[in-house]
C-alpha cells in the first residue's frame, strides 16, 4: 500500500450519491414541469425549488467535505488532455449545482413568486422584482439546464469508460462500495 488515498472519503461517496439521485430527479421534475398544465404543475413545482434548494446545501457541504478531505489522485498514466477534461468538467459541475439552485431563486424572486420548500419554509427574495431579471434568470436556467444535463452524461460516459475500459481505479474511487474485492496481503 503506498499511503495514497485510493477511494474518496465515505461522506463524500454518499454525498456524491445521493446528489445523483436529487439531480436526475430534478431532470424528470423539470421536464415535467414544462410539458404540464394545471394541476401537475403545481406540486411539481414545490417539489423542484425545495429539491433544488437541498442540492444548493449539499453541494456547499460536499466542497467542504471535498476541501477537508481531499480527492484520490488520478492515475499518473491518464493523458494530459483526459486529465484537464476531468478537472475542468468537475469545476463546471460544482459551478452548475450552484449556479441552478440559485438562478431557479432569483427567477422566482424576480417574478415576485414566493420561494416555500419543505411545506412552509419561505426563503427571502434574492433579487428585486422585475420582468426583465424575470426573462434573463429564466432563460439561464433554461439553457444552462440543457448543459448540465449533457454534463452529466459526459460525466457518467468517463465513469463507465474508466470503469469499464481503463479498469484504472477511477470508477473504483467513487463507487458506492468496492467493485474489486480487496485480497488479504500474503503472510
Amino acid at each position: 500500500m503506498t499511503g495514497e488515498m485510493q477511494r474518496f472519503h465515505p461522506l463524500q461517496r454518499l454525498l456524491h450519491w445521493v446528489m445523483a439521485v436529487c439531480v436526475l430527479a430534478m431532470f424528470f421534475i423539470g421536464v415535467g414541469m414544462v410539458s404540464t398544465v394545471m394541476p401537475k404543475f403545481l406540486p411539481l413545482m414545490a417539489t423542484h425549488k425545495s429539491l433544488g434548494i437541498a442540492i444548493l446545501v449539499l453541494v456547499i457541504v460536499r466542497i467542504a467535505v471535498r476541501l477537508r478531505y481531499g480527492a484520490p489522485a488520478l492515475p499518473a498514466d491518464l493523458p494530459p488532455v483526459i486529465r484537464l477534461g476531468a478537472e475542468l468538467s468537475h469545476y463546471a459541475l460544482y459551478a452548475l449545482l450552484i449556479a441552478m439552485p440559485l438562478l431557479g431563486w432569483a427567477m422566482q424572486s424576480a417574478a415576485d413568486y414566493p420561494v416555500v420548500i419543505f411545506d412552509g419554509f419561505r426563503l427571502p427574495p434574492i433579487v428585486p422584482q422585475s420582468d426583465t431579471l424575470h426573462t434573463l434568470f429564466w432563460d439561464a436556467h433554461y439553457y444552462l439546464a440543457f448543459c448540465f444535463f449533457a454534463l452529466v452524461l459526459l460525466h457518467i460516459a468517463a465513469a463507465l469508460f474508466h470503469g469499464l475500459v481503463r479498469h484504472d481505479g477511477v470508477f473504483e474511487a467513487m463507487a458506492p462500495v468496492p467493485t474489486h474485492p480487496r485480497t488479504a496481503p500474503a503472510e
